[in-house]
């Protein structure tokens, strides 16, 4: 079954994800042409700094974040930037700000990111000159390449699908226009062929290709999903396939794979770009919307729920360019990291850790997934993660309004109440979590794993309330390690912080509060081994107004560790071993609490099964 997205305008969120999304308003995000001069004085709006991705990349996630938020001092902003980039349009369509790069020695990624942003734009706001340069944008990329006076290379070449999303939108606007079928073969044509290189990923090198680059391979998960229907070929879930190849040499606890910045193999201690992490929920939503297939629903739960908040600061202000699963400090590292390819600053947190692409970028996840709480079915409403948000829509022309109201995911109630002025047919999807224990729907059973539906609603208000349970669990991953998880909740040893501000000038450009650097130094013991007959408790808490609190998180686990002889990886100081020297206890069992992966900043997720031997 396929699904849609709804427009910004049809959703409201509320609860704790309005107050994440108000968090990243007005931290970094919400700020950024304000405060970096990659955006504030980019190419794109006519001045000297980046003009190719780094524009594209703060829009794609501040636009819907304005509309989400109804602020009309950053939808003026965002209207602004797309004002000036629309003015540089040329007559025959080019619009990126190549300056004396010619055209056919330009990576065209730009041109296929702009594209999405403009669909972006127009969704959010109804904006009519969209579809017309939009159609000119397309036009003049298919004349450049049909007749060869440019080809993909590049990153252009790896991330060739993504155009799809807004040949999608203009094949809605011109549906009898051959050159957009035609557009869509020669990508294709050109493009990496994704399904035939799974085997690199199984042994990854220490070095930089495109074909191991972590942010390509999550993107070029939703390919076929994307583009299968403007190309007349057959679904197959190749997305499936290469995922769990991913997965299975290169998976982290929270859903992501290693890529610092190309895949990284299993080790606890190896990174993972902020980029991948929001460019993989993006592409999670795209392909339960294309398939209807829960998978990629609990899949998506999962990474928003750990590995997102994990990476970014609790104000929002700062972030890191790679997170570690066993992260026990966060200072530069001297000499050669034990990053594949990213430098001894990648894990600190601030403004432009190692490159400035998560900057940017990394403001899409919390907007885009506020628009993926509600899709639309052929019958009715999908609830696709159960997240606290409202949706007004008409169907058939009636008026209707589904508002979620939860804490989920730290507690485990959901209420949705429904108000029609008049009866209506239109029915409402609850998708129900896999791992949902006693799963009800207003008191009676249903099923875990499948979809709920109520067909229909009566005049009026009608509320159904799902209930589930959630049972701690104790999962193996690899290196004889073992990660805490309650539904799509995994949990970290937390490392008590000492945060080091750093204000300083590099390039031109100044970190200074709130948008300066920290160090992260780690002041409590990590060196743990859970106890072999361990049996988690489950503790729910008030918490704050940070939904992802380190210090008042909203639920925790009582565990029972051991202290280790863990040590330091060879050569580091400040970065454990990827395996313990020893799992035998060096002291007495310690009671401790386990708190949620994305509230922790310094932690310890993957741990061994102490051997009291």
């Amino acid at each position: 079954m396929k699904y849609h997205f709804f427009t910004a305008q049809k959703i409201t969120p509320t609860g704790w994800l309005k107050k994440q999304l108000e968090l990243q308003a007005s931290g970094l995000c919400g700020n950024l042409d304000k405060v970096w001069p990659d955006i504030r004085d980019s190419a794109w709006i006519g001045g000297d700094r980046e003009g190719w991705e780094r524009v594209p990349y703060w829009l794609d996630g501040f636009i819907p974040l304005a509309f989400l938020l109804r602020n009309e001092d950053m939808i003026a902003r965002a209207g602004r930037f797309i004002d000036r980039i629309l003015s540089f349009q040329q007559a025959d369509g080019w619009i990126c700000p190549n300056g004396n790069t010619p055209r056919e020695k330009y990576d065209t990624w730009a041109v296929q990111l702009i594209a999405k942003v403009l669909t972006v734009w127009y969704d959010c706001s109804g904006d009519e000159r969209i579809p017309p340069a939009l159609y000119r944008l397309l036009k003049n990329y298919y004349d450049l390449l049909n007749t060869g006076k440019i080809r993909l290379f590049g990153w252009g070449k790896s991330r060739w699908y993504e155009t799809f999303i807004a040949l999608h939108f203009l094949n809605r606007f011109y549906p009898k226009e051959p050159w957009i079928p035609s557009l869509a073969r020669i990508l294709k044509e050109q493009g990496i062929d994704w399904a035939a290189l799974s085997d690199r990923w199984k042994a990854p090198l220490n070095e930089w290709t495109q074909e191991t680059h972590i942010v390509n391979l999550v993107m070029m998960l939703k390919a076929e999903a994307v583009s299968h229907g403007l190309l007349k070929e057959d679904y197959t879930d190749t997305a499936e396939r290469l995922y769990q190849v991913l997965r299975k040499y290169n998976g982290t606890p929270v859903g992501v794979f290693t890529g610092d910045e190309c895949l990284s193999g299993q080790s606890p201690i190896q990174g993972t770009e902020l980029c991948s992490v929001v460019e993989l929920m993006y592409t999670m939503e795209w392909l339960y919307a294309e398939t209807g297939d829960a998978k990629w629903a609990e899949r998506l739960e999962t990474v928003a729920f750990n590995a997102l908040p994990a990476t970014v600061s609790e104000d929002m202000w700062s972030h890191q360019y790679v997170q570690m699963s066993n992260q026990i400090d966060c200072t530069e590292i001297i000499g050669n990291p034990p990053f594949g390819t990213n430098t001894g600053e990648a894990h600190v947190f601030g403004l432009e850790p190692h490159y400035g692409c998560c900057t940017a970028n990394h403001g899409q996840g919390w907007p885009k997934l506020a628009l993926s709480a509600f899709m639309q079915a052929t019958d009715g409403i999908v609830s696709t993660v159960p997240l606290p948000a409202r949706l007004e829509i008409e169907w058939n022309g009636t008026p209707v309004t589904v508002e979620c109201i939860t804490e989920y995911p730290f507690r485990n109630q959901i209420v949705y109440r429904v108000t029609v002025p008049k009866k209506t047919d239109c029915a409402l999807h609850l998708r129900i979590p896999s791992f949902a224990r006693c799963p009800t729907c207003n008191g009676k059973p249903v099923s875990s794993g499948q979809d709920t539906v109520i067909s229909g609603f009566a005049q009026g208000t009608t509320e159904i309330t799902v209930r589930f349970e959630t049972e701690p669990e104790l999962h193996a991953s690899a290196n004889d390690l073992y990660y805490a998880v309650c539904g799509s909740l995994v949990f970290s040893l937390p490392i008590a912080e000492e945060w080091e501000r750093k204000e300083y000038r590099k390039q031109g450009v100044e970190r200074k509060y709130p948008y300066c650097d920290y160090h992260l130094r780690g002041t409590s013991s990590w060196n743990f081994a859970y106890d072999a007959g361990n049996r988690f408790e489950k503790h729910l808490h008030q918490g704050n107004e940070i939904p992802f609190s380190a210090t008042h998180p909203r639920i925790t686990l009582s565990a029972k560790l051991y202290p280790i002889d863990w040590g330091y990886e060879p050569r580091f100081s400040t970065v454990c071993r990827k395996t313990p020297h020893s799992t035998v206890p060096t002291g007495d069992i310690k009671h401790t609490e386990l708190i949620p992966y994305g509230c922790a900043k310094l932690r310890m997720t993957e741990l061994p099964v102490a051997k009291k031997d």
